[in-house]
């Protein structure tokens, strides 16, 4: 059994909040992370794609899971790290826009577009954790997966270009999972979080 905190009353009334918040959202949390594992399942399954098939199919991911990411939070604008995730939700559709309307700009554009994304999420992920660590029970989860986006980053950059041809759908498939993962076990915990909260 977990020992109480003693939290002042202000912090007990925001973490009130933002455990009520996420109650009343958990399913759109639990499908935007499902979406996500099955998109990046279906990446690392076919990682040996054309570089043109690669990037058709790397736009079409981040695209999709950003247009997915910003919808959600639009529907939850009072969510804890709301800027950060909406901007690297925006930009995910900007890059996935970019690669589908120029496919033919070469592979070493895309690693280098996967570089930028991972560094963004990462740190988006990493400030989330850290700022409302005292408000979600499962904040490390959130920090991991940041972390991991920061170290694919570096992977990434310290094998371009030459691992560029095959490791890039590796990557954006092991990066939606991790950050499908921790959003379907955040889903989960928010749908008890009401009553957590009481």
């Amino acid at each position: 059994m977990e020992p109480s905190v003693q939290m002042t009353p202000d912090a007990a009334t925001a973490r009130r909040r933002v455990l009520s918040l996420m109650h009343r959202h958990w399913k759109w949390l639990l499908f935007e992370g499902i979406l996500l594992v099955i998109l990046g399942m279906l990446a690392v399954a076919v990682p040996n794609f054309s570089t043109l098939e690669i990037e058709l199919l790397v736009g079409w991911l981040f695209l999709i899971g950003g247009l997915v990411r910003v919808i959600n939070l639009l529907r939850r604008r009072h969510t804890p790290g709301f800027w950060w995730s909406l901007v690297s939700g925006i930009i995910a559709m900007a890059l996935g826009a970019l690669l589908l309307g120029r496919p033919l700009q070469g592979v070493v554009t895309l690693t280098l577009v996967m570089t930028l994304c991972f560094v963004v999420e990462g740190a988006a992920a990493v400030f989330v954790a850290l700022a409302h660590h005292r408000f979600l029970r499962h904040w490390g989860l959130i920090l991991m997966s940041g972390l991991i986006n920061l170290l694919l980053a570096y992977l990434i950059w310290s094998g371009w270009p030459s691992t560029a041809s095959w490791v890039i759908g590796l990557y954006v498939g092991i990066y939606m999972i991790f950050v499908g993962v921790p959003l379907i076990m955040t889903a989960i915990v928010a749908r008890r979080a009401a009553g957590d909260s009481a």
